[in-house]
């Protein structure tokens, strides 16, 4: 009984986190951090970046990938189950809703006015998200880390690099960090 009042509430998160997910992936990152860490306390804040990192760099939407991660770290197989149910839920009536009438909404302008101020609102979110991302880098302390996001933040906006480019190439990178940093511990105590 006890685990049906955790998968239910985990459903719940998910659904309403993906019914309010205006402007992608990004902006429920700080929703799933807020919802997860702070509220249900099912996370500690590190894991909750982790899978930050995680989802966005596998393919698929941000919030379909976390919310197996989280659903299965919360319940298991069942858990990753429930989770994804609950989270493609609200696209999927919200957009067949939208096909029925597209050609209203499109030409609405109360319609056109509501989504271009959400659009501030997205820009809000997304900006609490890095901030709180570059946030968690620089408490490593390790200047690697904090010169990869700098090298990352200009190769991206500067230059146009693809994202993908950029997060295989941070990835080599943290891969060549773990082994010379494991073989100098390996020396250390050898």
């Amino acid at each position: 009984m006890k685990n049906r009042g955790k998968l239910w509430m985990l459903f719940k998160s998910m659904f309403i986190l993906s019914a309010c997910a205006f402007g992608g992936g990004f902006v429920v990152v700080s929703l799933m951090k807020k919802k997860f860490v702070e509220e249900l306390g099912w996370l500690e804040e590190d894991e909750m970046m982790d899978i930050t990192a995680i989802t966005q760099s596998t393919p698929g939407p941000i919030l379909v990938n976390a919310s197996v991660v989280i659903g299965y770290r919360v319940a298991g197989i069942v858990g990753a189950l429930v989770a994804v149910c609950g989270t493609i839920l609200p696209p999927m009536v919200i957009i067949s809703i939208i096909s029925l009438f597209y050609e209203k909404f499109r030409t609405n302008p109360y319609i056109a006015t509501a989504l271009q101020v959400m659009r501030a609102g997205v820009a809000a979110v997304i900006l609490d998200v890095v901030l709180n991302l570059a946030a968690g880098v620089c408490k490593t302390k390790r200047v690697l880390y904090i010169g990869m996001m700098a090298v990352a933040f200009v190769c991206a906006y500067l230059f146009d690099i693809s994202a993908m480019v950029i997060i295989f190439v941070c990835l080599g990178i943290g891969i060549l960090d773990l082994v010379f940093s494991s073989k100098a511990r390996k020396g250390a105590a050898g």
